[in-house]
């Protein structure tokens, strides 16, 4: 009878956990409204600071010739973006951007703003999988989506010619995107990558994320969610590393975040840059939380990432204070 008993509780607890895994997953990998983050106090700016694009920003990008325009993934997702040619003419660099956790690419017009009017480039600013206009129910918080932009990447060769320069630059969720892609094999025409507030692995921001919102330990619920994202979304929380990716990056990187970062705590970029074989930078910006390191200090932004552009291009890219 103690032994039935004891199976009994087994069997519950074990479900339990399960259930709890399901909840998990569904609040962070499924596609759904994020309530978590609304009114999160490691989310919210500093009184003067902006959210990534002004409203300016966005009008600006408004007034653009954009484009809508569409992939295919691997997997028979249809895919979403935003592109902005160049007023220079299509052989100018182009520039990726990519968005964060529960954005889409629009959101990243404050950036691409800056690429058109200092430097001149076409921008491609993509929606993630499961975010924004793009199919898909699962957020593949850079794993999957590497795969996505190397296609990209390739569609911008296809639109512009296999001789542009191209440049990945990412924030939050985004960062880490643009390592995770930076690991793969790409072609010699991208030249270098800017990862703004990126986490080691989606396996460490889960467990950073899941004592700061719910104030539990990472075992066993990020086991049993990474579990269940295998079954589900066809990846471990832990292959899915920045960190691991970096290992086999073979292009500059500018390494940027806010010391005030309390959401992906600023300790992360550290480890990120040391793992970093090639050529790199790091740019820390005191009072900025996350997301917000262009917003506090945009000119000491722009002046780092105009002389990581200026060193690592060729010259005929350096477009300055194009109108």
């Amino acid at each position: 009878m103690l032994l039935y008993g004891l199976a009994v509780l087994v069997l519950v607890v074990l479900a339990l956990l399960w259930l709890g895994g399901l909840y998990f997953f569904k609040t962070a990998i499924r596609r759904a409204p994020k309530s978590f983050l609304v009114d999160n106090p490691n989310l919210m700016p500093e009184p003067d600071n902006e959210i990534i694009s002004s409203a300016s920003d966005l009008t600006w990008l408004d007034t653009q010739p954009t484009e809508d325009v569409n992939i295919e993934s691997h997997d028979g997702l249809k895919l979403h973006g935003t592109w902005l040619p160049s007023h220079s003419g299509l052989q100018q660099p182009t520039v990726i951007l990519a968005h964060g956790y529960s954005g889409k690419g629009r959101e990243m017009a404050g950036f691409a703003r800056f690429y058109a009017e200092k430097r001149g480039y076409n921008i491609l600013m993509p929606d993630d999988r499961g975010h924004g206009q793009s199919e898909g129910d699962i957020i593949g918080f850079g794993w999957l989506d590497r795969k996505d932009y190397v296609q990209w990447i390739h569609w911008v060769q296809g639109k512009v010619g296999t001789e542009t320069e191209i440049i990945l630059h990412g924030i939050s969720m985004g960062g880490a995107t643009v390592l995770m892609t930076g690991g793969e094999a790409l072609p010699n025409q991208v030249k270098a990558i800017v990862s703004d507030c990126a986490y080691t692995s989606v396996k460490e921001e889960l467990t950073f994320q899941l004592k700061q919102l719910y104030k539990l330990p990472a075992f066993p619920f990020i086991p049993v969610t990474s579990l269940i994202s295998k079954w589900k979304a066809g990846y471990f929380f832990g292959e899915a590393s920045a960190l691991t990716q970096l290992a086999k990056v073979q292009v500059p990187v500018l390494f940027i975040h806010g010391e005030a970062d309390t959401f992906v705590p600023t300790e992360m970029v550290y480890r990120l840059y040391e793992a970093c074989p090639t050529e790199k930078e790091l740019l820390t910006i005191p009072r900025a939380g996350h997301g917000t390191a262009f917003q506090v200090d945009r000119t000491r932004y722009e002046e780092v990432l105009e002389s990581f552009l200026t060193k690592n291009l060729s010259p005929s890219s350096a477009v300055s204070s194009f109108i």
